[in-house]
């Protein structure tokens, strides 16, 4: 089943209210209860599925923090890293209602406005909940989000039912006070700064609270966990059973970001980053009956798009300003291209369904430009998607970026090539197949020789129908034999 493919300007949100209930949880193989499922359809960080079809944007409005991370820089004019804590501007609640106009006009597929900094937006009150009041005003049909380290969660939680706020992601690191020492270095408490155990305490047992008052709100949360290795490695898994107990429905384990050149006091420091294969392990150990977050792509507090793509340059102050912007019309179309999604999404075949009975398991990377299809060069991809199908079906394990395209665009590849396709083959270290829509000769035969099979036949089918289509071909075929040596010698 093909989802219809919208056009939006040359690139490849309604919510609810606070009602007393209790969020479910479920498994990489246990789909989600049909409430939950319901509710998060058409959120593309809260749904596996949704986030090939639906966008997403953040808005800048909230400067200040309340504790420093040692894994944080912010930054609010930079165009050139993706990751948390980074803008190009920071917005007024006015200037921000103007640009989500203006992205929900262009881009249809957009379901879902989150502010999640660069700094946090409940060390922002004012700012933060005035943006939230004139959006539930003046556009209704967009789901409203928030991300938060959750310091003054708890102080406010009615205010986020007052806007119709349905879906926060808390970030949670640990539940020691020793371990969070070595990740916070101080926070801003009751008018004071407070540094060492006391701070992280104060700030744990107020992630915890707010935690079990926004569920029992009825509002759904997630939970971000930054997987640094030495410090909260070992001790993840029983935060995630904890949080889980408590009534989070979704667990995203992601990896520290810990380039040097982002001047992190982490970074400067020489924290190492997880592996691939590490951060799997982390996350397969924290699995149990919690929903683990695979997607996740770590986004600017400023981002705009599908996610694995940010569109934020299209929308900078300036150009927002020339742009004429009919709202009532953009929702009606809108509304009716979600519908259109969400009808295909209702037919997707189910990938547990693998005919097979008995097999290894293979993990195979996915080039993709969104739309849940295999639809992107292997030259010009930025990310892979990383999917691991089984006797029990497909699923999603996470997605590997990569440090440069291979190619810079058309059939002109950069001087720096072979280097570059060196880099690509060892972050799809594992993989055993690359499906895309197209792949060069010298790529080609470099990851053959690598021991990863491209695979350019399956371009513009759906992901997992193509992985389990390699998957169930690979599994037919007869089993490689060791060479009788001793026939050989006779």
């Amino acid at each position: 089943m093909k989802l219809p493919i919208v056009e939006n300007s040359g690139s490849n949100s309604e919510s609810g209210s606070c009602q007393p209930s209790r969020c479910g949880s479920g498994t990489a193989a246990t789909p989600l209860p049909a409430d939950i499922q319901e509710r998060v359809a058409n959120h593309p960080c809260f749904s596996e599925q949704a986030h090939h079809y639906f966008a997403r944007m953040h808005v800048a409005v909230a400067p200040a923090c309340n504790i420093q991370c040692n894994y944080c820089n912010r930054k609010y004019d930079c165009s050139n890293e993706s990751r948390p804590g980074v803008v190009s501007e920071v917005l007024t609640p006015a200037q921000a209602v103007k640009k989500v106009k203006a992205v929900a006009a262009e881009i249809p597929q957009m379901s879902v406005l989150g502010i999640a900094g660069p700094g946090d937006p409940l060390a922002n009150p004012e700012r933060t909940f005035e943006t939230f009041r004139r959006l539930s005003e003046e556009t209704p049909d967009i789901k409203l989000c928030v991300s938060t380290n959750g310091l003054n969660l708890p102080a406010s939680v009615d205010e986020l039912c007052k806007h119709n706020i349905d879906h926060v992601t808390v970030t949670i690191n640990c539940l020691d006070p020793q371990i969070g020492a070595r990740i916070y270095p101080w926070i801003f408490w009751d008018h004071q700064r407070l540094r060492g155990v006391e701070a992280a305490r104060i700030l744990i047992e107020q992630q915890q609270k707010g935690l079990e008052m926004l569920v029992e709100r009825g509002i759904l949360v997630k939970v971000n966990t930054v997987l640094i290795p030495g410090i909260n490695d070992q001790h993840i898994p029983e935060l995630s059973r904890v949080i889980r107990e408590k009534g989070a429905f979704l667990h995203n384990v992601m990896p520290i970001i810990s380039d040097p050149s982002h001047g992190t006091y982490f970074g400067l420091t020489g924290q190492r980053e997880p592996t691939a294969a590490q951060l799997q392990e982390v996350q397969e150990s924290c699995a149990g009956d919690m929903k683990m977050m695979r997607h996740c792509r770590q986004c600017r507090a400023d981002a705009v798009g599908l996610l694995g793509e940010d569109r934020g340059e299209e929308f900078t102050l300036e150009k927002i300003e020339a742009m004429e912007i009919d709202y009532p019309a953009a929702m009606a179309k809108r509304a009716k291209v979600h519908e259109e999604i969400l009808a295909g999404l209702s037919q997707e075949p189910d990938s547990t369904d693998t005919g097979i009975t008995e097999g290894r398991v293979v993990q195979m990377a996915v080039a993709t430009k969104g739309q849940g299809v295999i639809n992107q060069h292997f030259g010009h991809a930025t990310e892979f998607l990383v999917y691991e199908a089984s006797p029990d079906g497909v699923r999603l394990i996470g997605h590997r970026p990569v440090p440069h395209p291979y190619c810079e665009g058309g059939n002109s590849c950069g001087e720096d090539a072979d280097t570059i396709l060196s880099a690509i083959i060892e972050q799809l270290s594992g993989c055993e197949v690359l499906l895309c829509s197209r792949v060069g000769f010298e790529p080609w035969t470099a990851l053959e020789a690598a021991g990863i099979q491209p695979d350019g036949e399956h371009a513009m089918e759906p992901i997992e129908q193509a992985v389990m289509s390699v998957y169930q071909q690979l599994m037919a075929r007869p089993p490689v034999t060791a060479p009788d040596t001793a026939r050989q010698s006779a």
